[in-house]
């Protein structure tokens, strides 16, 4: 494979497994220099390893942080910019699901914390590198589980005692918002933002629950799943293909612009959602 990502610099989170790994992988191969984001520094290095046997690529790091906590996610921004003076392609994919109810360490709700707020935070962490670097890129991973996500403001971040599916397809509609609105406030810089859904992947997902939400997923997904390869193509395109550089605060699926729910469309509950997110990561 050729390597025309060289001189280039890739942020990925949720990059140990799954997608993530995918496409880090790919990045690898095509000579970027490559930071990878994961929670687990025995599972971090294996695959930093693993990749960098597979890939040749000398050029890959491990930032280690619990991206449902704040302090964590300004941690892996900060070590990231001690090192590294630009940043072409962000990737935020880190996420999952849980079935109990259960707050993060800031007292906001885990889907939430982890599959919105981390997006957030990251992006807005080094937002400045992202606007300064010719051509970059943010893609987020969002879900075809959006279509059924509502949100209200007012309690979206506690939810008053409930979790499970639900927080995760308001979670999911939430990265299309955030999408929507950074991308407006990235206008007037080279920088683009956009947001996909992998389709249903088979992965570790969701498989840190118990009960019945585990049995479906372990049963549904060996079935029907496409594979992690699959399910990074769209990504992987958002974030090298000139053809995706034309696109920006679009949603993807299949390496087309797809089919929105009718809030995703909402630029007032976009603009909302970010002064949400601001209120809450201050």
């Amino acid at each position: 494979m050729a390597h025309d990502l060289e001189g280039k610099v890739f942020l990925v989170t949720g990059a140990t497994e799954g997608i993530g790994k995918a496409a880090a992988l790919d990045f690898a191969k095509r000579g970027a220099t490559l930071s990878l984001v994961g929670r687990s520094k025995e599972k971090g290095e294996r695959v930093l390893r693993e990749i960098e046997a597979a890939s040749g690529n000398r050029s890959v790091e491990l930032l280690l942080g619990d991206l449902s906590k704040i302090a964590d996610v300004r941690a892996v921004a900060d070590s990231f910019r001690a090192k590294h003076d630009r940043l072409d392609v962000l990737v935020n994919n880190a996420g999952a699901v849980f079935d109990d109810y259960q707050l993060s360490a800031d007292g906001v709700e885990m889907t939430f914390a982890l599959d919105h707020l981390a997006y957030f935070v990251l992006t807005t962490s080094l937002l400045d590198l992202v606007q300064k670097t010719p051509g970059a890129r943010v893609v987020s991973t969002s879900s075809g589980a959006h279509y059924t996500g509502k949100i209200n403001l007012a309690t979206i971040a506690k939810r008053e005692g409930s979790a499970g599916f639900s927080a995760y397809c308001d979670a999911k509609l939430a990265n299309i918002l955030f999408t929507r609105e950074l991308a407006r406030r990235l206008a007037g810089s080279s920088a683009t933002a956009n947001c996909f859904h992998p389709g249903l992947v088979h992965t570790g997902f969701g498989l840190n629950n118990g009960g019945l939400l585990k049995w479906a997923i372990g049963w549904i997904g060996p079935l029907f799943g496409r594979t992690p390869e699959k399910g990074a193509e769209t990504l992987i395109w958002l974030a090298t293909s000139p053809d995706a550089a034309k696109h920006n605060g679009d949603y993807f699926h299949d390496l087309a612009v797809a089919r929105t729910n009718k809030a995703a469309k909402s630029d007032e509950l976009a603009k909302g959602l970010w002064s949400l997110s601001e209120k809450l990561a201050a």
